[in-house]
């Protein structure tokens, strides 16, 4: 679409936002760029853009492909402008994610014309960029006092439609200091061929960074006249990028992402959209690759108002019993629509299977009466059944999900309890894969997959994946084990303490065999 010269009417209804995704770890988007991916109505987002950032999207946020592979077709930018103007002329808040900075060799500043042509209020939020944060995560700094002072950015992809080049590379070899080359591997020879041809040295380091700050991040260092041949026989694919001068050799020193334990090995997280982050950022921080597949969702119950009503009395029990992190969630939220004050509680005593649940609690600011040593129901039973005190009579509410085991249930209204059970949420099957996450597992492969309960396990199932013969299975707990074992599934480890620290744990020692 051609931009439109002169004074436009603009349009009041809706907004966009070119925002930039960063350069591939999603802890490295800015606050601003986050807050404008959750206030969104339209997500639009590239190649280039982790699929993680999507999970902040509302729940019915529509979720529209727009980059250069797999799992759509190419766009073209005419479609994707005008999808962006459309859409934001419905009243709509469209969010454009761009990998690392719109404004970088991107295509954010005719997006931007394209929008303000067309009258629609737009705003551009900057990303931090590959140029700098890629060879950063290879312990590259692109200047340093004791070696540069200057520092040179260029393409090697420039615009086809060009009736001829741009790059002076004349210029750029004569320059001093860092040059870093963003879109270059296409043509890693000829860029290499003509800076030595225009007078750069042959021997000088270069460091070819691919999939950087991520867990896939690939780094080949080489003189300027063999990295070229080198990155064809690794078979060295984009993105990448190149950067070329003295600063490389700081890498033997200031390399700190690649040393990390678990960097190399892909793991796939198996949660809920919404609970999947804690666990992956603290993996991510391991330095794993991570491979993000929701295989489950929460949704309310299906009697939200019998579960509220109990939540209402929950003064008149003994005991609040807690078998989940989500169930609790799910208590508090009614809790405190109902009432204002913390102490409406009662004397009510509280139980937690687990210490994720438990640490849960402790959020509210309520301590845990009863916490059995192993995180499952057996083990809370037991721990009620041997009380000084007679537990027959007492009155108990437990708050659990719609499928629990009846297990806890059984014991306890055998021991003469007079139990409720209020059923707090529903945990249900979620085969959307609006991140490709599917597709890259299925292509790829991984090292270690995690589960993290017996949802989890029977979600995972019905998406009929096929499993690496070398694909290491973790668990967090007995009762997702025998799940997987009923399953026919193979466990490798099972964490000692059932929680994500002992997950996370059991994966590290199972990524040393």
């Amino acid at each position: 679409m051609a931009t439109k010269k002169g004074k436009q009417k603009r349009v009041e209804s809706g907004v966009c936002y070119l925002v930039g995704a960063g350069p591939g770890d999603p802890g490295l988007i800015t606050v601003r760029g986050r807050e404008c991916i959750e206030i969104a109505d339209v997500v639009i987002y590239d190649y280039l853009s982790n699929s993680e950032l999507l999970t902040w999207a509302k729940p019915d946020a529509e979720l529209v492909y727009a980059g250069k592979k797999a799992p759509a077709p190419k766009q073209g930018q005419d479609s994707i402008n005008q999808m962006m103007i459309e859409k934001a002329k419905e009243g709509k808040t469209v969010t454009r994610l761009k990998g690392g900075d719109p404004l970088v060799f991107g295509r954010g500043g005719e997006e931007a014309m394209e929008l303000k042509a067309a009258g629609v209020r737009f705003e551009i939020v900057p990303g931090i960029s590959s140029v700098f944060a890629a060879p950063a995560y290879a312990g590259i700094p692109v200047t340093h006092r004791l070696y540069n002072s200057s520092l040179t950015i260029f393409t090697g992809h420039e615009d086809p439609s060009k009736e001829s080049p741009a790059i002076d590379y004349k210029k750029i070899a004569e320059a001093e200091g860092t040059k870093v080359v963003l879109m270059g591997v296409e043509n890693l020879g000829r860029i290499c061929d003509k800076l030595i041809e225009h007078g750069a040295k042959a021997d000088t380091p270069c460091a070819l960074i691919r999939w950087g700050t991520t867990g896939g991040q690939e780094t080949l260092t080489e003189p300027l006249n063999a990295i070229a041949a080198q990155a064809e026989k690794r078979q060295f694919r984009a993105p990448a990028v190149l950067v070329i001068g003295e600063v490389v050799n700081l890498r033997d020193e200031l390399n700190w992402f690649e040393d990390r334990p678990l960097f190399g090995k892909r793991v796939i997280v198996t949660r809920t959209r919404r609970t999947a982050g804690k666990l992956s950022g603290k993996l991510r921080e391991l330095g794993a690759d991570i491979i993000e597949i929701p295989t489950t969702r929460i949704e309310k119950p299906r009697e939200e108002m019998i579960f509220g009503e109990m939540v209402m009395d929950c003064h008149r029990y003994d005991w609040l019993i807690f078998s989940s992190p989500n169930g609790v969630e799910r208590f508090f939220k009614i809790f405190y629509k109902l009432y204002k004050d913390a102490r409406e509680i009662g004397a009510a005593k509280i139980a937690a299977i687990g210490p994720g649940t438990a640490d849960k609690i402790k959020e509210y600011h309520l301590g845990v009466d009863l916490l059995p040593k192993k995180s499952v129901a057996e083990s809370l039973a037991e721990a009620f059944e041997k009380m000084d005190e007679s537990i027959e009579n007492l009155t108990m509410l437990w708050v659990r999900p719609e499928n629990a085991r009846p297990v806890l249930a059984e014991r306890l209204n055998a021991a003469g309890v007079i139990l409720d059970e209020g059923i707090a949420y529903r945990t249900v099957s979620d085969t959307d894969d609006i991140t490709g996450a599917l597709e890259k597992f299925s292509q790829e492969g991984a090292d270690i997959i995690t589960f993290t309960s017996s949802s989890s396990v029977e979600g995972f199932l019905k998406l009929k994946l096929e499993l690496p013969e070398q694909l290491k299975i973790v668990s967090i707990g007995p009762a997702t084990s025998r799940t997987l074992k009923a399953a026919g599934l193979d466990v490798d480890i099972e964490a000692k303490e059932h929680n994500l620290d002992g997950l996370i744990a059991a994966v590290q020692k199972i990524a040393k065999k």
